[in-house]
């Protein structure tokens, strides 16, 4: 891309609206996620069907997430993301419509679709971002997202409090987020690739540096993916708890995950990635624990607001450390989220799969393991934390600070 010579106020300006946008994209997560038992009923799902139609969500990003770059680089940045966001706000109401498995795939294919186009554009500007004012801001945009996914499932609350159903709340969620996107969209960069820069491939594997990121990456969005969509059900079915408490279990994590994404970039930067990355892998392994010996709502709660705390502030880690090592940070995010959204593709099916053959508990020792994996593979992120901090100090002696 290239240097568009921006202001120091557009810069600060456009700071604040790609963190609005984190927190729409994050809101139609948190929407859909409250929501999942709801669906699963409307449908007729057994565990397993609605293991095996979650799965199409991370199926449809990684088929589609690379296709971001090319898109962004076509119509500018601005215009992309403008169009990728209102896609994905306007794709959280085919599922409440889907009566039965196969229209659920189909409805979660595309969901899955517009969201990981989007999430690779919405990134890729929060590099740009990030390297304009020479400092980490990514995990603190990434804290916007759990803001609103925070919100969204707060909203997803109260609509399963009042016996809304999925469809009415849905269809006015995804008004209102759509309309708040195309609001912030205007005040994002608008950045234009330069006069001689190739347009990058539809489709591209994943550049080497980026699979032990993704490791990293793969264990915390495996996490994340089943707390997100099974706290609920684990509540519910496991634990006999009502519609609402096990909706607000799912706004629980969501909490946990806002609070340490916001004040993720200042204990970054006091104890380095590397330290960060396996204290949260331990953190997130002793939540796994909870869940798993939990007997009654109160335990898993906190056995999830745990696991909240210790995979937060990973994936802003993995994406910051995979935009700063190319010229084309749309290209090298997409690399990264594809192998981190691979994850994502297996945690739903494996989950309701093992669930329905043994049981939650059982599915939940599994995302324990993978927890554990943080700790363990977080050394991979020393050579990308040296990279950034050169990358950073160099960005900060060429460009003034413009938000001290």
């Amino acid at each position: 891309m290239g240097d568009m010579g921006y202001a120091p106020g557009e810069v600060r300006r456009a700071r604040y609206a790609v963190a609005a946008v984190f927190a729409v994209h994050g809101a139609v997560t948190g929407s859909f996620a409250t929501r999942v038992p709801w669906i699963q009923d409307h449908a007729s799902l057994g565990a397993g069907q609605l293991g095996f139609a979650l799965a199409f969500t991370a199926f449809g990003a990684s088929c589609a997430m690379p296709l971001a770059g090319r898109i962004s680089h076509r119509f500018g940045s601005r215009t992309a993301l403008r169009g990728l966001l209102a896609l994905w706000t306007l794709a959280l109401v085919p599922p409440s419509l889907a009566p039965n498995l196969y229209t659920l795939c189909l409805a979660m294919f595309a969901y899955g679709a517009s969201s990981g186009m989007a999430d690779v554009a919405m990134n890729a500007l929060g590099v740009e971002v990030e390297r304009l004012l020479g400092k980490s801001v990514m995990s603190g945009l990434h804290g916007m997202w759990s803001a609103g996914a925070l919100t969204g499932s707060a909203a997803g609350t109260l609509a399963a409090h009042l016996g809304a159903g999925g469809r009415l709340h849905f269809v006015l969620a995804s008004a209102v987020l759509t309309v708040l996107g195309l609001v912030a969209c205007s005040w994002v960069l608008d950045v234009q690739p330069a006069a001689d820069e190739e347009p990058p491939p539809r489709f591209a594997l994943p550049p080497r540096s980026a699979l032990l990121i993704g490791t990293v990456g793969f264990c915390a969005v495996f996490a994340e993916g089943a707390s997100l969509d099974w706290s609920a059900v684990f509540l519910r079915d496991r634990l006999d708890s009502s519609a609402a408490v096990a909706a607000a279990c799912t706004t629980g994590f969501m909490l946990t995950m806002a609070v340490a994404r916001i004040a993720g970039d200042a204990i970054v930067n006091r104890f380095g990635t590397v330290r960060t990355v396996r204290a949260g892998g331990v953190l997130a392994a002793l939540g796994g624990l909870l869940i798993v010996l939990a007997g009654d709502p109160v335990v898993a709660m906190a056995g999830f607001g745990l696991m909240g705390l210790g995979i937060a502030v990973v994936v802003p880690l993995c994406f910051a450390a995979a935009g700063h090592a190319g010229p084309n940070p749309s290209q090298a995010i997409a690399g990264v989220a594809t192998i981190t959204y691979t994850s994502g593709l297996v945690a739903p099916s494996l989950i309701g799969g093992v669930a329905q053959a043994t049981s939650l508990v059982v599915s939940f020792c599994v995302v324990t393991a993978l927890a554990c994996g943080l700790a363990v593979f977080a050394g991979v992120l020393r050579g990308a934390e040296r990279d950034g901090r050169a990358r950073i100090a160099a960005q900060s002696a060429a460009v003034p600070d413009p938000h001290p």
